[in-house]
């Protein structure tokens, strides 16, 4: 099963590819990430341990959610603002997902995740992707969008010394 979430945010594509690049910092930066653990380190990807909450309604107003955990092998890939997972462990073993992090303007960018899922049976891909993969991504995307936009804000509103040493 292929499924794509998108999201349009007003900040710079670089912005937010620097925001989300690192998950390990995922814990610190997504209020419904528990955990985003390093459990190895290589030059050319980390393995990480993810716990993330999938919050239900009325439940997810008082805070509380499911527990949600993974391990994924991730990377970057700068040149292309592409961020790059695929579950080695969990109910999820074998997902291939994708960031694309692309330009749509001078402060603007689209963010598509694009999750690929072939399990044995078919019918649990369509049930991990509506009842966990896409509550728990577009959280994750909305998070990223506040912080990325409420950064751009900060930088378009703080005066660069330049305009004080002129004014």
């Amino acid at each position: 099963m292929h499924s794509t979430i998108m999201l349009d945010i007003a900040a710079p594509a670089d912005l937010v590819f620097d925001l989300a690049r690192d998950p390990r910092r995922w814990e610190r930066l997504l209020p419904h990430y528990a955990r985003s653990h390093a459990v190895d380190v290589r030059a050319d990807a980390v393995v990480i341990d993810f716990v993330a909450r999938r919050p239900f309604p009325l439940v997810g107003i008082l805070g509380l959610g499911l527990p949600v955990a993974w391990r994924a092998r991730t990377w970057s890939e700068p040149a292309t603002r592409r961020l790059r997972f695929v579950h080695v462990a969990g109910a999820t073993r074998g997902m291939d997902v994708t960031w694309r992090i692309e330009t749509r303007g001078p402060a603007a960018c689209r963010v598509a995740i694009d999750h690929d899922f072939r399990p044995r049976v078919a019918v649990f891909a369509a049930f991990v992707d509506r009842a966990f993969t896409r509550p728990i991504a577009g959280r994750t995307l909305g998070t990223f969008r506040a912080l990325a936009e409420a950064l751009a804000d900060d930088r378009r509103s703080d005066p660069s010394p330049e305009t004080e040493r002129s004014a």
